[in-house]
């Protein structure tokens, strides 16, 4: 089967989770500056969650590049991965809505660990696909990056009921981590089609 529509189906969801979340953002009914302050929480968890969004989909699509075909096997983990994603608005605007309770952040981070488990579930059924010895497969190698990000979410959940503004932060952290170019797909892509 051919992934194509895989692809563009991806891509029309994430689009839409970012139209919701934005359309989640409430305009102020003052006119002046201070009518912005007390958004800042919500503006602030919109933002790393439109990050995330974009890494998302940044990596989603280089992932796909490597790869020829999908099989049912790998429609389904797809569609496990967008079911976390779509969560994304909902969590996003309880965090900001709430200033970063402790319960909020901790779904929050819920939410983030259980869409990179989908991702790595996803990288793992495509390689199942493709074989141990794919474009794929040699270019994730052990998945460091994703494995030490899993971690992070999971310490960060706990740590919301402590100090939920430092598990946010962990959430930044992890974001910083993966906006930081992951040159491992970029290289496979080029030598692909060669």
């Amino acid at each position: 089967m051919e992934k194509g529509r895989l692809e563009a189906f991806s891509d029309g969801v994430i689009a839409i989770i970012i139209t919701i979340m934005v359309l989640e953002l409430k305009i102020p009914h003052e006119a002046d500056l201070a009518a912005l302050r007390p958004l800042i929480p919500v503006f602030l968890s919109y933002v790393l969650s439109f990050i995330y969004l974009g890494i998302y989909w940044n990596n989603h699509h280089h992932l796909l590049q490597v790869v020829r075909q999908v099989n049912g096997s790998i429609l389904w983990a797809n569609l496990h991965l967008l079911f976390w994603l779509s969560l994304i608005p909902f969590v996003t605007g309880w965090t900001g809505e709430n200033h970063f309770a402790p319960a909020p952040v901790a779904l929050y981070g819920i939410v983030l660990l259980l869409s990179a488990i989908a991702y790595f579930i996803l990288s793992r059924v495509l390689i199942a696909h493709h074989g141990k010895d794919s474009t794929l497969a040699i270019a994730l190698g052990r998945d460091l990056k994703g494995k030490v990000s899993v971690a992070i979410y999971a310490l960060a959940v706990l740590l919301s009921f402590v100090n939920s503004w430092l598990a946010f932060s962990m959430y930044v952290l992890v974001a910083i981590m993966w906006l930081i170019p992951d040159r491992r797909l970029e290289k496979a892509i080029s030598s692909y089609g060669e």
